[in-house]
This record gives structure tokens, C-alpha cells and sequence, in this order.
């Protein structure tokens, strides 16, 4: 079972804490159980906000044991966040787990590090204090919300639901996440399509890593046919000591890492080129049309042909 620990501090936006532990803790495998463990986390057991107190059955220690933690947003007067949570939160980073916030919660996340250099989104109305204050963040105050593998960052409260579901589509698949969404009375595409509101990036590698030659090396040979065998001796490693440091280092697995990227090459081609669906599909190494159409709508969640009529402004 995946454990979801959910992050309250003093002056935790009730709502914004509300969306994980419902999308979660309402989800149901087709056999009626349930896949994710949800916590709520904090440091201390009664958590003070604007609308009534919070009471967090768990302390910090529950943290060392989720696969996922969210931070919802907090009030703006709430202060800095303690720094024993942001510890809490390097560490959690550190071991590879996957963590996201809800609205200005990417406050929290930045005031800890884990978005220098990265791409992150908030609520509009708080996305140029988030990049006033924290100017190693590419702030993006236009999306709904960003995925950066291992780090993600959704816009509005609403926007969290859409990020709860995508981080359950990715886990766990369309089927279970659609159901999810209809207990959450909720689109699990947003009308028009996700896509043109999600930013797809590289995962972060630590730089003078061995992996960051061979990672440009895989991106320049995209077409090719990638196995793991290849990836790893590419780096100089076995396969079995590939896969271990490369998701020690980017928080994913290569394969996951190599799809995103082919997916990240068919977004470029399809804003930038005329050329067919089956040409790019080629180039960026999917092998068929079919399996490009399935993989790309797997992770943007729209297909091709609406994906660059959102951004050339009709299909093609």
C-alpha cells in the first residue's frame, strides 16, 4: 500500500489540505481496495488555521515512510514554515519520494530548495511573489499545473484536484483515476484538454553525475531502439546498477525517464513541424503510430492530433 502524507502547518489552508485526502483516501482498485494509505502530518497534534484547528494524527517521523507528500498552501500571514518541516521535506527528497503541493503551497516547497532550477506553478495571484522571493524558481503562473517527476506544483485548489488525479492516473492507470474522478464530481480532463496546461520537463540530475553525458547521449538518439542494456552500458554500468542510481538520482526509473523524454521530443515536433503523426513517431522512437498515440495520450492526456491543434491552431 502507498502512503500519502499530507503536510499540515499552522495556518494550513483547510480546503487545500481537504482536496489530497479526499482524492486519495477515495480511491479503489477494481477488486474494492484500497491503494493508498492517506496521513496527515504535522508538528504538533492540533494545527491552528483562519477556519477551525486541525488535528494531525501524525508527527513529522510519518514522512520517512510515504511514497507521496503534499503540502497544501498555507495563509499568508501563517510565517515561515519551521525549519524542522523543511528538514523533514530535504530528506524525504533526498530517499526519492514524490512530493507536490496544492496552490501557494509551492511556497513551502521552495522556502525547503526542492524547486532551485525547476519550472513550478502556484496560484496566480501569488506567482509573482513566489518568484520575487524565490528567484532560482522558473515560476510559470499560467498552467494548471507541472510535473517534474519527482517534484510537482499545481496552481489553485482546483488545479490540486487535477494534480491528485494525474499523480493517481500515473500510479495507478485511466480506469482507476476516472473513477476516482467521478467520486470527486470532477472532469479528469479539463475541458479543451490538459495538455496546453501542462509542462512536461527533464527530471533533475545532480550536476558532474555520470548520468548527465549519457542523458544527452539517449536524447540525441531518441530514435533509436533504447533498451535498458544500452542505456547502461552506455554509462559504463550494469543494468541492475544503472536502474538503482538512476532513480537515486532522478527519481524515476530509465524507462520512465526515456518516455517522457520521447514524449517531450513529439510535443517539439508537434508545435514546430508539419511533419505526420507516423513520421514523428518514428523520430521520437514510439515505433508505430499506435503506440505513439497511446503513450503520448497516457502521459499529456489528449492525443496528438489535439495537442497540436491547441498549439499550431488547428490539426493537421
Amino acid at each position: 500500500m502507498h502512503t500519502v502524507a499530507i503536510l499540515a502547518l499552522d495556518g494550513t489552508v483547510v480546503y487545500d489540505l481537504a482536496v489530497p485526502v479526499e482524492v486519495f483516501g477515495r480511491v479503489r482498485l477494481p477488486d474494492g481496495s484500497r491503494p493508498y494509505r492517506v496521513r496527515v502530518c504535522g508538528t504538533q497534534p492540533d494545527v491552528p488555521t483562519a477556519a477551525c484547528t486541525l488535528h494531525a494524527p501524525w508527527g513529522l517521523e510519518a514522512l520517512a515512510g510515504a511514497g507521496t507528500i503534499v503540502v497544501p498552501g498555507r495563509e499568508e500571514d501563517a510565517g515561515p514554515p519551521p525549519e524542522r518541516a523543511l528538514e523533514a521535506l530535504r530528506d524525504a527528497a533526498a530517499r526519492g519520494a514524490r512530493i507536490a503541493s496544492v496552490c501557494a503551497g509551492a511556497f513551502t516547497l521552495a522556502a525547503a530548495g526542492l524547486l532551485d532550477g525547476l519550472p513550478a506553478t502556484t496560484h496566480w495571484a501569488a506567482a509573482a511573489r513566489l518568484a520575487e522571493l524565490y528567484p532560482r524558481v522558473e515560476v510559470r503562473p499560467d498552467v494548471l499545473y507541472v510535473d517534474n517527476g519527482q517534484v510537482l506544483t499545481s496552481a489553485g485548489a482546483s488545479a490540486g484536484l487535477d494534480l491528485c488525479l494525474h499523480m493517481v492516473r500515473r500510479d495507478l492507470g485511466s480506469a482507476v483515476a476516472a473513477d476516482a474522478a467521478r467520486l470527486a464530481v470532477a472532469p479528469l480532463e479539463r475541458e479543451g484538454g490538459q495538455a496546453q496546461y501542462i509542462v512536461h520537463e527533464r527530471p533533475p540530475v545532480p550536476r558532474g553525475s555520470r548520468l548527465e553525458p549519457a542523458l544527452s547521449w539517449i536524447e540525441d538518439h531518441l530514435g533509436e531502439d533504447l533498451t535498458l542494456d544500452v542505456m547502461a552500458a552506455r554509462c559504463g554500468m550494469s543494468t541492475r546498477t544503472f536502474g538503482r542510481r538512476f532513480r537515486e538520482q532522478t527519481g524515476t526509473t530509465p524507462l520512465q525517464w526515456l518516455l517522457r523524454a520521447r514524449v517531450r521530443r513529439a510535443q517539439y515536433l508537434l508545435e514546430h513541424s508539419d511533419h505526420s503523426v507516423e513520421r514523428i513517431a518514428g523520430q521520437a522512437g514510439f515505433g508505430s503510430a499506435t503506440a505513439f498515440r497511446e503513450r503520448f495520450k497516457r502521459v499529456t492526456g489528449t492525443t496528438p492530433q489535439a495537442y497540436r491543434a491547441a498549439f499550431r491552431g488547428g490539426a493537421r
